[in-house]
């Protein structure tokens, strides 16, 4: 279910308590929830989320996006989660606006948009909605 976008960062749709122990045995050392609590009706609430991880030792982080898109603070927040030195993983409901944050943020932070976007596409996400913006701000560097 965690698929691995690069040796460091694994995207996941949904997950939920009893997954906190895989997310352990991969070496996660922090779980970033991408995800609105109140989403819908089926899914793990974050703070049930956030006390598995942390009695098994794995930092936790919320940066809620929502389908209105993303914003500068929400990259930002991002790139800052995502400054460890360890494998994370960060989830929504797809996996997919966890994936999309993770590419501005790191284009933000000067990487190739062609590299992101084949990372993306090895773990089975297509970045091409925030293309544009990757593009934008792998320039700004």
């Amino acid at each position: 279910m965690f698929r691995q976008i690069t040796e460091t960062v694994f995207a996941s749709p949904q997950i939920d308590v009893d997954m906190i122990a895989e997310a352990k045995a991969l070496g996660v050392i922090r779980i970033i929830n991408n995800r609105p609590e109140g989403e819908s009706e089926d899914q793990t609430p974050g703070d049930a989320i956030e006390t598995a991880a942390r009695a098994a030792g794995i930092d936790y982080v919320a940066i809620p996006v929502t389908h209105a898109g993303f914003s500068q603070a929400q990259v930002d927040a991002m790139e800052q989660a995502l400054d460890v030195e360890g494998p994370v993983l960060a989830y929504c409901r797809s996996g997919t606006r966890s994936t999309l944050l993770w590419a501005l943020a790191r284009a933000k932070a000067g990487d190739s948009p062609a590299v992101i976007a084949s990372k993306a596409a090895g773990a089975g996400y297509d970045v091409s909605p925030v293309r544009q913006l990757i593009e934008m701000l792998s320039a700004g560097r």
